[in-house]
């Protein structure tokens, strides 16, 4: 045995055996970290994936109908259906093949039906007298106005229109011999009238709210804005063609006009003379001669030829987003009123269509095209989700949030990279050690911060500070940029005593300092509180929300790029100071190389930290959801979104399903960025390791 032999107590059993225990014990938490990861990223999406199935449509069998006579009206119940035939037959009819109830006698037949938009009370014109009539739920007739029918004294009406204003009152357009007509009528039939100077008309339409009355002669389309007591032509258009029918789509901002080119969508755009209808769209695959019915909660509808050819449409989309061949011969349709089934008739029959389109303006075109809204003066990204409105047509653009997100993360990071990467050089290679060992776990406490008090102290402190100095806050970089360069050319003519490591931050930070302090002070004596006067500022901005995260970034930057610098060899820093290179020059040209993987890894840190921030971002702006904007605007970001919207949203709604695609989203892009990260990382190392070994 040699003489210089150390002899060690230990059991190579148990060490091995102790390794093992280790390898697998971290390699099944690595496993099982994988798997939670995987097994959310699935969940994500079955949740997500519903968003994007295509329409779907079962057809039923075919029911006989008792009475043969061709129907001037039917309807849609869900579990029941109801019609009206010439005959003036008025029936209830399941559509599970059940006894239908015995038919109402309506006498004398009734010569046209036409139907208010909730679809619940229907207008008959019996010989020229009028009478309302509506089915109910329980399968009962109700007459509102009784079972006499009312006379204009004007003459027999040739063409009407009906709207339910509120419970109990409704408005009638009629044509009569003396001309057309607008009647307010109640239950206690008192009606009030208005009389238009029109007497030729083609086809008449009112509004659900009845404040509106569209009427065409010819290729004339007019529109007459209706109070309670004068009706006031709002506009004239000369259309192309002579219309066929005029539809309106729930809430009545949407006028749909037939004609032999196809179905062409029409709402109104602010103007200097007010609001005035505009051509928008021109439905693909809409034109021939077809039957058009429309939902009354959804701005869906749906055309249906002789030949049998279904299309269904949704206001947002361009084209049909389910066309399927039936059987010829269709004479009527009527949508359920959840839009869950279509009824159509066929002569001596019935068939119900069941339709699986909950949900059918979402696209994942509509995510990130601009799209045009009604009331809109033009095609834009919108983010509205909810409105007190139940005939509100909700919008999803997720654009807003995608580039509020990037935004925010952009210009936080782009001030916090030059303070955190300063502060780590210089308190890795310049700053005395006895300094750094308090200096550098005072900066990593602030890492400690929650979010939520950054953003509370943001948005309710810097925000106001901010509006009051802005034109300092705007000057400081300027200034502090300059100050650094004087004391850099200066600093050279201080004592020899002054110039040691770590005397010069004594000096350093009460100028600063002082310099801060007047920047933000002397602007305010020349324009006070500058953010009222800037036209679009908003006081709670993309400027307070980059500042407030850039100081929640910092101290993770800083922490991770000055363990990179720290963990470049002390050798290649020592030769290069020995060869002749000033400790500057060493700096960054042999150690920033060096750590340039760990600094390109923290920098790709705290960009998914910016982009996943959340309580900084809902306290500290404006949550506007806008695609435009500078940096005196509000903005969302989808972190923020969710938090502020999944509380409300029902689930398995399109909303919540929308929500949790941008989860998904920030889920994708986290993992994308981080893999890139890893990627560069990798060949940096792997490049400067080899430089080193050459070295």
């Amino acid at each position: 045995m040699s003489a210089n032999h150390i002899p060690v107590q230990f059991s190579d059993r148990k060490r091995r055996a102790v390794d093992r225990l280790t390898r697998r014990l971290v390699t099944c938490c690595g496993v099982a970290i994988l798997l939670l990861m995987l097994l959310l990223f699935c969940w994500l999406i079955g949740v997500v994936l519903p968003l994007f199935n295509a329409p779907g449509l079962q057809i039923a069998a075919s029911q006989q109908l008792w009475d043969r006579a061709p129907a001037l009206a039917i309807g849609n119940q869900g579990k029941v259906g109801w019609r009206i035939s010439e005959r003036g037959a008025a029936r209830f009819i399941p559509l599970d093949g059940q006894p239908a109830e015995p038919a109402l006698a309506l006498t004398p037949p009734p010569g046209e039906i036409v139907r208010s938009a909730d679809e619940q009370t229907l207008l008959l014109n019996m010989q020229g007298a009028l009478t309302l009539i509506q089915p109910t739920a329980d399968q009962q007739w109700r007459l509102p106005l009784g079972d006499k029918p009312f006379h204009l004294p004007d003459g027999a009406v040739t063409k009407m229109a009906l709207a339910t204003r509120h419970a109990g009152q409704w408005r009638i357009a009629a044509l009569t011999e003396a001309g057309l007509r607008v009647l307010t009528l109640g239950t206690d039939r008192q009606a009030s009238v208005i009389p238009l100077p029109q007497r030729q008309l083609d086809l008449l339409a009112l509004s659900p709210s009845g404040d509106l009355l569209y009427t065409t002669e010819g290729n004339l389309l007019r529109v007459w804005q209706l109070d309670d007591d004068r009706a006031l032509l709002r506009e004239t258009h000369a259309l192309p063609q002579r219309p066929k029918s005029l539809h309106l789509l729930v809430g009545g901002t949407s006028l749909l006009i037939q004609d032999g080119s196809g179905v062409t969508q029409w709402f109104a755009i602010a103007s200097e003379q007010g609001p005035r209808l505009q051509r928008i769209r021109t439905f693909a695959n809409s034109d021939g001669e077809t039957i058009l019915v429309t939902e009354s909660q959804r701005r869906v509808f749906a055309t249906l030829s002789k030949q049998g050819m279904l299309r269904l449409f949704a206001s947002k989309q361009d084209g049909p987003i389910l066309q399927r061949q039936l059987e010829p011969g269709i004479v009527q349709a009527q949508f359920s009123p959840r839009g869950d089934s279509l009824l159509i008739e066929r002569a001596g029959s019935w068939q119900t269509l069941r339709l699986d389109n909950p949900w059918p303006d979402v696209t994942w075109r509509n995510f990130w095209q601009k799209i045009w809204y009604e009331n809109y003066p033009g095609p834009d990204w919108i983010w509205q989700s909810t409105a007190a409105g139940d005939s509100y047509q909700a919008k999803f653009s997720l654009m807003p949030m995608v580039m509020g997100t990037l935004k925010a993360a952009s210009l936080a990071l782009l001030f916090a990279t030059p303070l955190a990467l300063a502060a780590a050089m210089y308190t890795a290679w310049f700053m005395a050690p006895g300094l750094r060992r308090w200096v550098k776990p005072a900066i990593e406490m602030m890492g400690a911060l929650p979010s939520v008090v950054v953003g509370l102290i943001a948005g309710i402190w810097l925000a106001p500070h901010i509006g009051q100095a802005l034109v300092g806050v705007l000057l400081l970089p300027l200034t502090l940029a300059g100050t650094l360069l004087l004391c850099g050319v200066f600093s050279a003519r201080l004592p020899p005593r002054w110039r040691q490591p770590g005397r010069e931050v004594l000096i350093l930070l009460p100028l600063l300092l002082l310099v801060t302090l007047l920047t933000l002070w002397l602007p305010t004596l020349l324009i006070p509180d500058a953010g009222d006067w800037l036209p679009h500022y908003e006081q709670r901005n993309l400027l307070v929300a980059a500042l407030a995260m850039g100081f929640a970034l910092v101290p993770l930057i800083f922490t991770l790029s000055e363990d990179a610098l720290f963990s470049v060899p002390a050798a290649l820093g020592q030769g290069s100071l020995a060869l002749g290179a000033t400790p500057w020059q060493t700096l960054t040209r042999v150690v920033l190389p060096g750590a340039s993987a760990g600094i390109f890894a923290a920098l790709m840190i705290g960009l998914g930290r910016a982009v996943g921030e959340t309580m900084i971002l809902l306290m500290a702006t404006g949550n506007t959801p806008q695609s435009e904007g500078g940096l005196f605007s509000g903005l969302r970001a989808l972190s923020a979104n969710i938090a502020i919207e999944m509380p409300e949203a029902a689930a398995g709604s399109a909303h919540y399903r929308v929500l949790f695609l941008s989860a998904l989203m920030l889920l994708l892009f986290t993992l994308v960025i981080n893999t890139v990260a890893e990627l560069i990382r990798q060949r940096l190392r792997q490049r400067y390791s080899q430089h080193e070994e050459q070295a």
